[in-house]
Order: C-alpha cells, then sequence, then structure tokens
C-alpha cells in the first residue's frame, strides 16, 4: 500500500516495475524532488500505482503558493527541456499552475495550487486507487491498464469499471472516504470478478 513517506522516499520505484525504476532514475537525475523540495513534491498518478501506459506522464504535485516565483523556479531548472511549458490560471477560485516538458523520453507534468500536496485530488485519487487496486487484484488492474491503451483517463476508467455515476473525479473524492469495509462492499458488488 502506498502511503505519505513511501511516496516521499521514491525508494519503492527501485524494486517495481522496469517503467518505474526508469522513472525513478530519470527522478534522480533530474533532482526534481531535491529542486522542488519547498514546494512539497509528490508523484502521483499511474507511475506509483504501476499501470502507466505509453504515453503516460510524471505526475508531480506541489504545495504552489506563489505561482510566478514557482514558474520562474521551474523555467529556470527544467526550461531549456523539450516542449516545456507553464500555464498560470484560476479555477474554482484556486489559483493552479501546470508546468509540462519532456525528459528522457517522458512527458512530465508538474501541478501546483496552495493546498498541502495530501490534500490535493491526485494524491486523494492515488490513495483511493491503489486501495482499489489492492482490494480487487491483477485482473482488475489489468482491465483499468486496457481500458488506458484504449485512450481512456485512468479516473474515468475505474469509474467505469465500478459502475460509478457521474463526474468520476468526483466519485473517486467520494470513495476516498469511505471506511475500509464500506469500500470492500462497494467493490466487490460492483466488481465481484476477483
Amino acid at each position: 500500500m502506498l502511503n505519505l513517506s513511501k511516496l516521499q522516499a521514491l525508494d519503492y520505484l527501485d524494486r517495481g516495475t522496469e517503467a518505474q525504476r526508469e522513472a525513478g532514475r530519470l527522478l534522480r537525475e533530474l533532482q526534481i524532488m531535491e529542486l522542488l523540495g519547498e514546494y512539497r513534491p509528490l508523484l502521483v498518478g499511474t507511475v506509483p500505482l504501476g499501470i502507466q501506459v505509453e504515453g503516460s506522464d510524471l505526475d508531480i504535485i506541489c504545495e504552489v503558493h506563489d505561482s510566478a516565483r514557482f514558474s520562474a523556479e521551474a523555467s529556470g531548472y527544467f526550461g531549456h527541456r523539450e516542449g516545456f511549458c507553464a500555464v498560470n490560471r484560476t479555477v474554482a477560485g484556486l489559483p493552479r499552475t501546470k508546468i509540462n516538458f519532456v525528459a528522457g523520453g517522458w512527458p512530465v507534468e508538474l501541478f501546483g495550487q496552495p493546498l498541502t500536496t495530501e490534500k490535493q485530488n491526485g494524491y486523494i485519487h492515488l490513495l483511493v486507487e491503489d486501495r482499489i487496486l489492492n482490494l480487487l487484484g491483477p485482473g482488475f488492474r489489468q482491465e483499468v491498464i486496457s481500458l488506458k491503451i484504449q485512450g481512456m483517463k485512468t479516473e474515468p476508467a475505474f469509474a467505469k469499471l465500478l459502475g460509478l455515476a457521474g463526474d468520476p473525479y468526483e466519485a473517486l473524492l467520494f470513495l476516498a472516504g469511505l471506511s475500509p469495509a464500506e469500500l470492500e462492499a462497494l467493490c466487490t458488488r460492483a466488481y465481484p470478478y476477483i
């Protein structure tokens, strides 16, 4: 099971799939976690879960209270990288910074907002997806990967397989609030193939 200290250390990547080991080497080479340390970066998304497919990116969330400063620092560190682009905008009253570039053949996305990383949706989605994958096993994991290969995003793939109605991103946030017993009951009802 993934947890905050495991995600911060990145050591788990060294014991993972080839793609996870490659991602870990690249993150160390780029020194992203060290260079952006004051922003409390966390790798979230498909790579920590081992459900990445070709073209999956390295999603790194950060706690950012000064978007202009964060963008400038990231530009200084990574602005020379292929496809570097920084966008600052406000969504639902919350400033967001999204920085994209390519390094070592991997698309990289830095995402910052003025929330601790543990309160950001990317982190919450990661934890609940990890719980679900551990509950439902390799068959479910393979079905998620199959849907992703077909072009579906991660949260919509989970929602489809679990029969969740409405916005899949909100549905997963709801699941994150369930007790272990409630989540297990919902998952095994929706996906009885374990």
